[in-house]
């Protein structure tokens, strides 16, 4: 015990006499909780399972499932018998989900039986031995149903699990392009867990509520499993029929004392009058994530749910789920900083030539920690690329202060070289959204015959706005030096986004890359740009 990630069960099984297996470990949405004792029931009973169907160490047994109790106990089983679950992002295409397959070369497939159907269109593809299914829908004469396959008995003789043996391989968000897997270990699982959790004071009363999907980071590692480990209740939200009510309905029935909440969500939360009456009063905490946090949103948190703290976080799966937060006392005159490293959390910032720029100078934020993935799924190459001595290479832009907060300056691919100059869209993008009539927005580079690359402003209105390019321009025009001023500007209904919230800004810069051949500035709707 201590080893891997078995402690969240172990710990209750007499061996910490202060846990006790009755506890509230985890519960969906606003469901009766699973005892600690009951998980790791589950969790065996799957780990004896997989032994059956032959499933050992270094295997990779993939996971299509939306958020459930069972979902952790699978993770945890793999975990138990040092093989590596592959979360599958279950709203992938077949084609999406086929790279994903054949890239990893899972054992066994564990999928719900309404995610069946992109599977059956390719699984002559994949490298799968064993298809499993869960869920009460039917299932398919090629696929086992989960009660069958979980009478197989076995014995409880588990090989041993070092700190250093993978545990889990999550695919990149893909922001720039076809996903990675990144691998993180037992070691880096379990140090993830326990400094977050020592940061924001976790314990065993704490109660702690996420809308995120368990494949991800941000909906796993960030917030659920440093509760885990502290033997508090994890609260996932069901993986559909999402909305803000029946989210808050949830935090206040089970009485959360923290919530996680994406940021293109958090804004929502803050324009409610009566928040404060809508949550619980034992919240202390809400934590968010992915852009920085406008300083009206500190208003009016302060203002509606002044017991609240709101915090910032920052990092990537690759950097361990959270290496860099913000508190809410620390950020009156830092709005546009994501904070300072976590304990045992080292950041730099390094120019062109791999050097550690001065105080205040733009580069890649890297960052060192015992959370950052011990390396890509079979690509050494791009493993030696993004980690160095134990650095992890963000390909995020960034500057520290000389007190050490971290201010974001955009994706290094996501900067703009036009004219000689290099333009941040992140610094855009955080002055566009201070007008009143635009509702969310993204800003690309596309190519330029004059300029290399220009901006492309790519903005969702507040409804009813009819607001136009010229408008916005000018709106620019006194708060943007006038080369970081977009030469396009596109109109559209939403931005395309992944399971955590990140704009695919890789998507955009190919829908909209043929403005580049446009002799003069662009205006589009989206019906326009559709055609």
């Amino acid at each position: 015990m201590g080893t891997s990630i078995s402690w969240i069960t172990d710990a209750v099984a007499g061996q910490v006499p202060s846990v006790s297996p009755d506890s509230p470990a985890l519960a969906i949405g606003s469901e009766t909780p699973v005892t600690y004792g009951q998980l790791r029931e589950r969790e065996f009973l799957f780990a004896r399972a997989l032994q059956a169907a032959g499933v050992g160490k270094g295997d990779r047994v993939a996971l299509l499932l939306r958020n459930s109790t069972d979902y952790v106990a699978w993770y945890l089983a793999i975990g138990r018998l040092g093989a590596i679950s592959v979360r599958l992002n279950w709203r992938l295409t077949a084609p999406e989900l086929a790279f994903q397959l054949q890239d990893s070369s899972p054992r066994v497939l564990i999928l719900d039986t309404d995610l069946v159907a992109p599977i059956e269109e390719i699984r002559a593809t994949i490298p799968v031995r064993a298809f499993v299914t869960s869920g009460a829908g039917e299932t398919p004469p090629w696929a086992l149903a989960l009660d069958l396959f979980t009478a197989q008995q076995g014995t409880d003789d588990f090989p041993r699990i070092s700190l250093d043996d993978p545990l889990t391989l999550m695919y990149t968000s893909g922001t720039t392009g076809r996903p990675k897997g990144a691998l993180i270990s037992h070691g880096n699982a379990l140090w993830i867990g326990a400094v977050q959790a020592l940061s924001w004071r976790f314990d065993a009363n704490t109660v702690a509520v996420d809308m995120g999907p368990l494949f991800h980071a941000g909906g796993f590692e960030v917030l659920l499993l440093p509760t885990l480990l502290a033997h508090g209740l994890a609260v996932t939200y069901p993986s559909e029929g999402f909305s803000l009510e029946a989210f808050m309905r949830t935090a206040k029935n089970h009485r959360a004392t923290v919530m996680l909440v994406y940021s293109f969500m958090l804004y929502e939360f803050a324009g409610i009058e009566h928040i404060g009456d809508l949550l619980p009063e034992s919240l202390e905490r809400i934590v968010t994530g992915g852009d920085t946090i406008m300083p009206w949103a500190y208003d009016a948190f302060e203002s509606r749910l002044p017991r609240v703290n709101l915090t910032q976080s920052y990092s990537l799966t690759e950097g361990g789920a959270v290496a860099v937060h913000l508190d809410h006392s620390l950020a009156r005159g830092r709005e546009s900083s994501v904070g300072r490293p976590q304990p045992m959390t080292e950041i730099k910032v390094v120019g062109a030539d791999d050097r550690e720029v001065q105080v205040g100078e733009v580069g890649e934020i890297w960052l060192r920690s015992p959370g950052v993935s011990i390396g890509y799924w079979q690509r050494p190459e791009e493993s030696a690329a993004t980690f160095v001595d134990g650095w992890c290479k963000t390909g995020d832009l960034g500057r520290v202060t000389e007190d050490g907060f971290l201010t974001l300056a955009g994706r290094a691919k996501d900067m703009i070289r036009s004219g000689g100059e290099n333009i941040y869209p992140a610094e855009l993008e955080k002055v566009l959204t201070s007008h009143a009539e635009i509702h969310d927005v993204a800003v690309v580079g596309v190519p330029d015959e004059k300029y290399f690359e220009v901006g492309c402003a790519v903005i969702v209105r507040e409804e009813g706005s009819e607001l136009g390019g010229g408008e916005v321009r000018e709106f620019l025009a006194g708060r943007l030096a006038r080369y970081k001023i977009p030469k396009h500007f596109v109109f559209v209904d939403s931005l395309p986004r992944n399971a955590a919230g990140k704009v695919l800004k890789f998507e955009l810069r190919g829908t909209y890359e043929h403005l580049g051949s446009a002799p003069t500035p662009t205006i589009l709707r989206q019906k326009e740009s559709q055609s």
